[in-house]
């Protein structure tokens, strides 16, 4: 079993900057993709960004040149620095690992961390 942990959440003031990180626990052999959505009460999680183990990137728009996420494949460990924060940045901010491969296992499963708030607000 992995359990994913994030870090990094708070208030933050508009123009600010914040740092997530996640970390997974479990015996883990390999992770295809991984990223970082988030949600607000009543809308659908949304992509943020994510990251493949090659190194390939996407951005949801609005955090196109403002976010930057980056991983480490040694370690299975992700992080999204988040500058220039807005009021609409202000979520519930979750972690997530696809294509996760234990060591020992046949099959790639998915999974989510418990979610970390984000509060941009002066």
């Amino acid at each position: 079993q992995v359990r994913l942990v994030e870090s990094g959440g708070g208030l933050v003031q508009p123009g600010g900057s914040l740092t997530l990180s996640c970390t997974p626990s479990g015996n883990i052999h390999s992770i295809d993709v991984m990223g970082w959505y988030r949600q607000t009460p009543g809308k659908r999680r949304e992509l943020v960004a994510d990251i493949t183990a090659e190194g390939r990137i996407d951005y949801e728009d609005s955090a196109e040149g403002r976010f930057t996420i980056v991983r480490d494949n040694a370690n299975h460990t992700t992080s999204l620095h988040m500058n220039n924060l807005k009021p609409e940045d202000t979520a519930v901010y979750y972690c997530n690992a696809l294509g996760v491969l234990l060591v020992g296992a046949r099959h790639v499963t998915e999974y989510w961390g418990q979610g970390i708030q984000v509060t941009v607000s002066s």
